[in-house]
C-alpha cells in the first residue's frame, strides 16, 4: 500500500502538491530570477550582483583578508572574483577543508554576437558593427531581433566604462537584417546552417549621414555621437568587450504564467539559484562552495573559464587563511569534494519528439535534472558519475522532499553536449551534473518552468546542508 501511494503522488502535478507558503515561495524566488535575467545579461554584469548579494549577506573579499594578514575560522564567509568574470564564495563548515567542500559549479556566459575590435564601418549608406558569434547558435535565429549593446571599454588611463544601449524604455535597439521573402528563392535552398552565415550576422546601428561629410558620412555621424554622449573614440573599441543580446526583459511565459521567456537561461538559471541557495544556507558542516565561472560555451578556456587555476588557487589561498595549507592538504582537499555540475539540460519538445527518448528525457515542470552523464555518442567527454554518488544524492532529494528527474541529452547517436563536469572531475572528487530542463536551449529567447527552478533551488540547499 505504501509503495503504491508513493507511485500515486508521483503522478500527481507538483503544482498540485504545493500549499500556499511554497507557492508563496515559488513566486518570490522567480520574480528575483526573472530580475537577475533582465539585469545581468553578460558575465561581468552577473559577477557584479553576485558579489552585491553576497556583501549584503555577510560575504568578505578573499584579497582583502589576504592583504590584511588576517586568519579564518569556523562561519566565516568570503569570495574572491576573477578579472570581473568569474566568482567562488566559500561558507567554512566545522569538518577540516581536508574533508573536503560541497561545491555548486555553473557557469554565466551565453551565447552572444561579440564585436570584433574593428566593428565599425559604412556599406552604401548604412552603418554597422561587425561581430563574431560567440558560443554555438543558429545563425538565423539572430536576424530581425532587437538587440541591445552590453559590455565595456577599457580607456589608455585605465577606466573602464561600462555600456548598456537598448534596454530602457527610451533607448535605441539593434539587428541583423534578413532577406525579403521576394527574393530569397536561393536562399531558402541552402542549409539551415548556410541560410545566414557568420560574417552576415552585422548589426545595423545607423543612416543618419553627418553633414559636411563626403566620404563615409553615416559612419562619422555614428563617431560623433560616441564622442558626444559616451566620450568613445573608434580606437577605445581595442580595448573594449562589447557585446550584442536580445533587447528586453524575462517575461512569464503562457496564459498560466507557469514558465519564464528570457534570454540566457543556459546556465544562469543554474548559476542563480546555485547562488541563492548558497547565500540562504547559513551553518554547514562541510564547507560550502559556490563557483561560477565564464566561457563554457567555447569549451571553459582562458583565464576565466573552468580549465584555468583560478579555482584550485583560490582554494590554496583559503587553507592558507585557515592556518592549515601544503600542498597535500589541498589534493585531500579537492579529491574529497563532492560537486553537483549545475548546467542546464534539453527539456522535451513534443513538437520535435524524434530528436528524443522519451523514457530519458526531461520534461518541463517535472522538477530538477539529473545526468549521470553528458557527452556525445557513446559518451565522448563525459564525466560520467558513479552509481555510489548517485544513490548518495538520491537520499538527499528524498530526504527534502525535492522533486527530481534523470535525463539524457537527446537520443544516442543524434548529438549531445558538455559541461564543466568533466574538468572538475580531474581532481578526483565525485561530480554529477544537474539543474533545469530549458525549450529552445541557444536560441535567443529560452523558456524554463518556474516549478523547476524552485526544485533545483531547494535541491541545491538540500546538497549543501547534507553531502
Amino acid at each position: 500500500m505504501a509503495k503504491d501511494k508513493k507511485k500515486d503522488e508521483k503522478k500527481t502535478p507538483i503544482w498540485n502538491k504545493y500549499t500556499e507558503a511554497e507557492k508563496k515561495a515559488l513566486h518570490k524566488l522567480n520574480e528575483g530570477y526573472k530580475n537577475f535575467l533582465s539585469q545581468c545579461k553578460t558575465e561581468r554584469e552577473s559577477v557584479v550582483e553576485a558579489v552585491k548579494q553576497a556583501e549584503k549577506a555577510g560575504y568578505k573579499n578573499l584579497d582583502d583578508i589576504i592583504k590584511s594578514g588576517k586568519k579564518l575560522s569556523v562561519g566565516d564567509k568570503v569570495y574572491a572574483v576573477c578579472m570581473g568574470k568569474a566568482i567562488a564564495m566559500f561558507n567554512i563548515g566545522t569538518e577540516s577543508l581536508e574533508e573536503g567542500m560541497a561545491i555548486l559549479g555553473a557557469h554565466i556566459d551565453t551565447c552572444r554576437l561579440d564585436l570584433k575590435q574593428h566593428p565599425l564601418y559604412e556599406s552604401d549608406g548604412m552603418a554597422y558593427f561587425d561581430t563574431h558569434y560567440y558560443g554555438g547558435i543558429k545563425k538565423y535565429q539572430w536576424v530581425t531581433l532587437p538587440l541591445a549593446l552590453h559590455g565595456v571599454v577599457a580607456r589608455l588611463d585605465g577606466s573602464v566604462q561600462e555600456i548598456v544601449i537598448g534596454e530602457d524604455e527610451g533607448d535605441p535597439v539593434f539587428c541583423v537584417t534578413d532577406l525579403l521573402i521576394h527574393l530569397s528563392q536561393e536562399q531558402m535552398e541552402k542549409k539551415a546552417s548556410k541560410v545566414v552565415t557568420g560574417e552576415n550576422l552585422d548589426i545595423l546601428i545607423g543612416s543618419y549621414p553627418l553633414k559636411g561629410e563626403e566620404k563615409d558620412a553615416v559612419k562619422a555621424g555614428i563617431l560623433k555621437l560616441l564622442k558626444d554622449k559616451y566620450n568613445i573614440e573608434e580606437d577605445d573599441f581595442i580595448s573594449a568587450e562589447l557585446t550584442m543580446v536580445p533587447a528586453g526583459k524575462a517575461r512569464d511565459l503562457g496564459l498560466d504564467r507557469s514558465m519564464v521567456l528570457a534570454y540566457g537561461h543556459d546556465d544562469r538559471v543554474c548559476a542563480y539559484t546555485s547562488l541563492v541557495a548558497m547565500l540562504e544556507t547559513k551553518k554547514v558542516k562541510r564547507t560550502s562552495c559556490c563557483l561560477l565561472v565564464d566561457k563554457e560555451e567555447i569549451g571553459s578556456v582562458g583565464a576565466t573559464g573552468m580549465q584555468s587555476r583560478f579555482f584550485e588557487n583560490t582554494v590554496a589561498e583559503l587553507l592558507h587563511a585557515l592556518g592549515g595549507y601544503n600542498a597535500i592538504s589541498l589534493r585531500r582537499c579537492l579529491a574529497n569534494s563532492w560537486m553537483l555540475s549545475s548546467d542546464v539540460s534539453s527539456a522535451y519538445d513534443s513538437l520535435y519528439a524524434s530528436a528524443f527518448d522519451k523514457k530519458n528525457v526531461a520534461y518541463l515542470g517535472k522538477g530538477m535534472v539529473f545526468n549521470k552523464f553528458t557527452g556525445r555518442g557513446g559518451k565522448s567527454g563525459s564525466n560520467d558519475a558513479s552509481a555510489e554518488y548517485l544513490g548518495r544524492i538520491r537520499a538527499i532529494m528524498e530526504k527534502h522532499k525535492v522533486t527530481f528527474q534523470t535525463a539524457e541529452l537527446g537520443r544516442v547517436d543524434l548529438g549531445g553536449g558538455g559541461t564543466i563536469a568533466y574538468i572538475m572531475a580531474l581532481y578526483g572528487m565525485n561530480v554529477i551534473d544537474s539543474g533545469v530542463a530549458v525549450l529552445s536551449m541557444h536560441a535567443p529567447w529560452e523558456a524554463v518552468s518556474k516549478v523547476d527552478v524552485y526544485e533545483t533551488m531547494k535541491g541545491y540547499k538540500a546538497f549543501l546542508q547534507e553531502i
